[in-house]
């Protein structure tokens, strides 16, 4: 996997997931790659807890995975997760399962354990792995970037061949954003959330399924909890920032005991440091960030969140960073003009970002509420017949976002508003699968759904 440019080098400014996937891709190409951190090592000190929701790795972010060669590395550190358990306020249990395939399944990863072992296949790789240099600011005219390292005195670098995998709040971005006057847009979520931990019975045995992205829908906020291969889980809580029942209201040990015991009884029981851990963790926020431009000449390109943050709850913000990386790297295999491929990934990737982005706000209405509603189980277990049925025409939007890497996200959010369409009109009148007319079925999924590829 190399190219006509070998050994040109290539400057990576952020070594989180993306940036350090990224780096592998090219160094595997053949070029010689110095990745740019603004943090310490990760594999090096102790990381401050709370701020990484634990991540769900599936079909896209499997495939770059791959690309790079890692995903062997990568394996032992996943549990596989078939569906949703969702907790009602009695304590009762459902499970929904994902699809209806042995290997349609995500992954629970923990996003510390990914970058670090991405962090080692990049140093041997031949990465050269520059910590605690920040880029500061950034001359579009005089084509440099300024970074400030460890002895705390700026050092500027030319801006040729710059991948700015820096993140939802890239310094790089901004500046270009400022400087060449593009439009870009940072809209934070009125809900925050906040980090904490189950852990697991002192045998090292989880204390809910360990098989299951668990969540607990309260409407207007949600709890859910992502397992770890040593039999704890990660909690997220997500609730708004402000308001009766809020992040600003949960101030006292007792307020956040009163608030759990009355929605999550059945949870609190089992986090013991739960008040402890709510104090000492931050509160996060949550955004989607869209810019009209990524790149500038064949200079820079965004990649990742710096050029298009969305909110976790597609489980996908990963993955199609990831997908950035396999999709850049397919270009570049078949163009030797930087200018050029950097417009194509713009041209080709944003309506897909786009895409993902507002299917992970609806996602969260459906987590946090609609999963609480009959019609909804009627319209997944609906949605799983007709793909029985109709397999090279009707798969469920989930499935084609999770399982499918060769629909864009763009296909399936189409697609997905075509079926929604169709489950309600076959359901205005059922209320069982039984009850549903599958000839009105197979007339509107022939007329209004092209068979999918493969």
């Amino acid at each position: 996997m190399t190219d006509g440019r070998r050994n040109e080098p290539i400057t990576v400014v952020g070594a989180g997931l993306a940036g350090t996937l990224l780096s592998i891709i090219l160094a595997r190409r053949g070029h010689r790659v110095r990745l740019y951190e603004r943090q310490d090592d990760m594999r090096r000190v102790v990381l401050d807890a709370g701020r990484s929701i634990n991540l769900a790795l599936a079909a896209r972010g499997i495939r770059a995975l791959e690309l790079a060669g890692v995903m062997k590395l990568v394996e032992p550190e996943l549990v596989p997760l078939p569906g949703r358990m969702l907790h009602d306020l009695s304590g009762g249990l459902t499970f929904v399962p994902y699809g209806q395939r042995p290997e349609e399944v995500i992954y629970s990863v923990s996003r510390p354990g990914l970058n670090c072992i991405l962090l080692d296949a990049a140093e041997r790789a031949g990465v050269e792995l520059l910590f605690r240099h920040s880029a500061v600011s950034a001359d579009f005219a005089r084509n440099q970037i300024t970074f400030q390292g460890p002895s705390g005195q700026p050092h500027d670098i030319a801006m040729e061949r710059v991948f700015a995998t820096d993140g939802a709040g890239s310094i790089l971005r901004r500046t270009m954003v400022e400087q060449l006057d593009i439009a870009c847009t940072e809209d934070l979520l009125k809900h925050g959330y906040k980090e904490l931990t189950l852990p697991p019975f002192p045998d090292g045995q989880p204390r809910i399924d360990k098989h299951a992205l668990h969540i607990w829908p309260r409407g207007g906020f949600m709890l859910i909890a992502l397992p770890n291969i040593d039999g704890s889980f990660t909690v997220t809580l997500f609730l708004p920032l402000n308001g009766p029942e809020s992040f600003e209201t949960l101030t006292t040990p007792a307020s956040i005991e009163t608030f759990f015991a009355t929605h999550f009884p059945d949870v609190r029981q089992l986090m013991p440091d739960l008040a402890a851990e709510f104090f000492q963790h931050p509160t996060g926020i949550m955004g989607t960030v869209r810019c009209e431009q990524w790149s500038f000449e064949d200079r820079l390109l965004l990649i990742g969140d710096a050029a298009h943050a969305i909110t976790p709850f597609h489980g996908q913000g990963m993955n199609c960073c990831f997908e950035d990386c396999s999709e850049l790297d397919a270009l570049l295999t078949n163009s030797n003009d930087w200018a050029r491929s950097f417009r194509e990934f713009e041209t080709s990737r944003r309506p897909n970002t786009n895409a993902i982005a507002d299917m992970a706000i609806e996602n969260y209405l459906e987590m946090r509420d609609t999963v609480r509603d009959p019609k909804f189980h009627l319209h997944k277990a609906l949605s799983l017949e007709l793909e029985r049925r109709h397999p090279t025409r009707f798969v469920p939007r989930y499935s084609m976002v999770m399982f499918r890497d060769d629909i864009p996200y763009s296909v399936a959010f189409e697609r997905g508003r075509i079926q929604s369409e169709i489950l309600f009109a076959l359901t205005q009148t059922a209320d069982t699968l039984a009850a549903v007319d599958y000839a009105a079925a197979a007339q509107m999924i022939e007329a209004r759904l092209p068979p999918l590829p493969g």
